[in-house]
């Protein structure tokens, strides 16, 4: 029986026709999308979901998935998905990462063009009868100072695109190595120094708790008066009303914006000052690029369903089904090795280490190594999948080394993560035990056995007495129940690492009362 998709949002017709061909049938529903009821009601008869960004793909939908095996977005972003709620059930998520990405960057030249300009405001005027010319005096864009925020695949586009138009580019992004800036022709340099050097601000950074509000209004207070900013990424990367009252006091020039912290945005704080210009998320909205997603989602999803394949999932890697059996745990080890490190990683990455020994080193490992960087990219970069892991890591001029040893010492399998940072170089190693199980074993060269668990609190410190008693009385008072307390130390009053799983979130309250006791060099929460 040939397996069956259902289409819940507005695809290209040539999406059905792969999916024909490929010997999959389609039921295209283009506004089933807008109905949680009548989706969550015929999901079950389905094994794939194609959507775009009105589905979403909520657990209470999935609870009648009984035969569902892939969700794919056409697109980028999937925010729409409940991704463990579907990882859970078996069910592999795919989207098309850089279907879109030239449209995107485009539509943020064009926003600097018609913000520079005042073009929407010009049009109005001029087709009301008006003819005020002297009105809108714009500015050159040539010569100016380009301020890139996140500079992976869709910035790097908009920073060539600028230098086209001889502008000087200058670039923020923690990822960005100094040999990727120089290839690109731009300058890397701190958040604080694009704030102050920048007549205009582009961003193209993912949502995540590290980059919500980067432009805050303490950031935005740092911008030099009659700076114009364009967000053309996510809503949330830049605080709305503090850009608002920046725009009425006449420090900020102007800003043109495609995305909104709630969307459909039919009030916002910008709404109605002269000096903005809005666009209904419209990044991706060219012929193009929704012929391009479409063609690739349904391919991809086409491929999953008839022969295994498994390509741009982002919470499974591109293998087949015969070898997911043997790399299954070892890949959820690698991808929690790599998180453990990307939580505790603050400066530019420059390179990463990943040496296998053992049996798993006869393995596909470039699939693990896949998810290593997958999860050491995502805690900054929330859209990286398992498959894209290694194409951001490249654009961002990381150099990733495998290394393979048939021999091992006391464990049948080990996979050491060595992260090299402009500041300083961290290695994590863990194994996979016979209840398959990943175990951290070792970290900076100092021995520790820790499960992995849902929360972590990592502590490095002096290897002095008291520090225990006084951490442990700090979770107490706070209320955070202990499940597991490892330690491990390199010499008796040398370095040590305490690493220690809870039943409940810790308050930053408490972990700045853990930084501040005696000996403690580094305290922080970790998720997994």
């Amino acid at each position: 029986m040939a397996p069956r998709v259902l289409i819940s949002d507005a695809l290209s017709p040539a999406a059905v026709a792969i999916f024909k061909h490929r010997g999959v049938e389609v039921d295209f529903q283009p506004a089933l999308g807008k109905d949680k009821d009548k989706l969550a009601a015929i999901i079950g008869d389905y094994d794939g979901l194609a959507i775009r960004s009105a589905t979403k793909v909520t657990p209470k939908i999935l609870e009648g998935a009984t035969k569902l095996k892939v969700i794919g977005r056409a697109g980028i972003g999937v925010d729409n998905v409940d991704i463990p709620a579907a990882t859970a059930r078996g069910i592999i998520v795919m989207n098309t990462p850089f279907g879109n990405s030239i449209t995107t960057a485009e539509h943020a030249i064009a926003m600097m063009f018609a913000l520079a300009r005042e073009i929407p405001a010009a049009d109005v005027s001029t087709q009301a009868g008006k003819w005020e010319k002297n009105r809108f005096m714009g500015v050159e864009i040539t010569g100016k100072t380009l301020g890139v925020i996140g500079c992976g695949n869709i910035g790097s586009i908009v920073a060539d695109r600028a230098i086209g138009l001889k502008m000087r580019v200058i670039a923020f992004d923690p990822f960005l190595s100094q040999e990727r800036a120089q290839d690109l022709g731009v300058e890397k340099v701190d958040l604080d120094t694009l704030l102050a050097r920048a007549d205009i601000i582009t961003l193209h950074t993912p949502l995540t708790p590290q980059t919500k509000n980067v432009l805050s209004a303490e950031n935005i207070a740092k911008t030099q008066k009659g700076v114009r900013i364009i967000n053309c990424a996510r809503g949330g990367l830049v605080d709305e009303v503090a850009l608002r009252a920046a725009l009425d006091s006449g420090h900020v020039a102007g800003a043109a914006f495609d995305v909104f912290t709630e969307e459909p945005a039919t009030n916002n704080s910008l709404f109605g000052h002269p000096n903005v210009v809005c666009t209904p998320h419209l990044g991706a909205a060219t012929t193009e690029a929704q012929e391009n997603v479409a063609l690739q989602v349904a391919e991809q999803m086409s491929d999953y369903l008839t022969r295994g394949a498994i390509s741009n999932a982002v919470n499974f890697p591109s293998i087949t089904a015969e070898e997911a059996p043997k790399l299954k745990p070892f890949i959820a080890l690698a991808e929690k090795l790599g998180s453990f490190a990307g939580q505790l990683t603050e400066t530019g990455i420059r390179k990463v280490t990943i040496t296998y020994e053992g049996e798993v080193a006869e393995l596909k490992t470039k699939a693990i190594t896949s998810a290593a960087i997958a999860g050491l990219l995502r805690p900054l970069l929330s859209d990286v999948n398992v498959v894209s892991a290694p194409v951001v890591a490249k654009d961002r001029g990381i150099v990733i080394d495998e290394t393979t040893r048939a021999t091992q010492g006391d464990y049948e399998s080990l996979i050491t993560m060595t992260v090299t940072t402009e500041k300083q170089e961290r290695s994590v190693a863990g194994t996979v035990f016979s209840d398959g199980k990943p175990r951290i074993i070792e970290i900076k060269g100092i021995k520790v056995d820790a499960e992995f668990a849902p929360l972590m609190i990592y502590v490095s410190n002096e290897d002095k007495p008291g520090f225990i008693g006084r951490f442990a009385s700090i979770l107490g008072t706070a209320g955070v129940n202990i499940a597991t307390f490892a330690l491990g130390r390199d010499r008796e009053g040398g370095s040590a690492i305490a690493l220690v799983a809870v039943d409940n979130e810790t308050p930053e309250t408490a972990l700045a009362e853990i930084q501040g006791l005696p000996g403690v060099k580094q305290v922080k929460a970790l998720k997994f």
